[in-house]
């Protein structure tokens, strides 16, 4: 079957809380139920939206944690990744984000688009040391390191990936 290209401009939003554990989704394509996967909060950015903007939407969309688009540090990570997903051949630039939130944040999935309610089963706060730990797929496969850059103090990238 032949996929329907398309390219997208995503914020990624790493909500961490104060044990330094970084939230994620679990879910899975639905052309492929059986191969779930944790993965990181965000998505496309919509007309006219900065990716701030767009980290502090999908934040609210996806777990329903209210945020300003100010209180976002980085991009600590900018790269182009391509994916298959449903009916899609999808071809994602993604800048990360981190956001600093309370061990009191309350997940919720009720703003999430249908989709997404049908294809996102849990959620997940993982520390650096249980990413590197486990044998269950996530993506970015990096997130560990991520997670013990931001976490450290890390510098957030230029648009072209050197330090800031």
């Amino acid at each position: 079957m032949t996929k329907i290209p398309l390219r997208r401009f995503t914020a990624r939003a790493l909500p961490i809380d104060d044990q330094d554990r970084v939230l994620l989704l679990y879910g899975f394509d639905p052309a492929r139920p059986d191969q779930p996967f944790w993965f990181t909060i965000g998505g496309a950015t919509e007309d006219g939206e900065t990716l701030q903007e767009a980290a502090a939407r999908e934040l609210f969309e996806e777990v329903g944690i209210r945020a300003n688009a100010d209180e976002f540090s980085g991009p600590y990570c900018n790269s182009v990744i391509e994916f298959f997903w449903a009916q899609y051949a999808i071809t994602q630039e993604q800048t990360f984000f981190a956001i600093r939130v309370g061990d009191d944040a309350v997940v919720s999935f009720d703003h999430m688009e249908q989709i997404e309610k049908d294809t996102t089963t849990a959620y997940r706060w993982w520390s650096a040391e249980e990413l590197d730990g486990t044998e269950e797929v996530f993506y970015p496969e990096d997130l560990a390191s991520l997670l013990r850059k931001i976490i450290a103090g890390g510098s957030p990238v230029t648009e072209d990936g050197g330090s800031v």
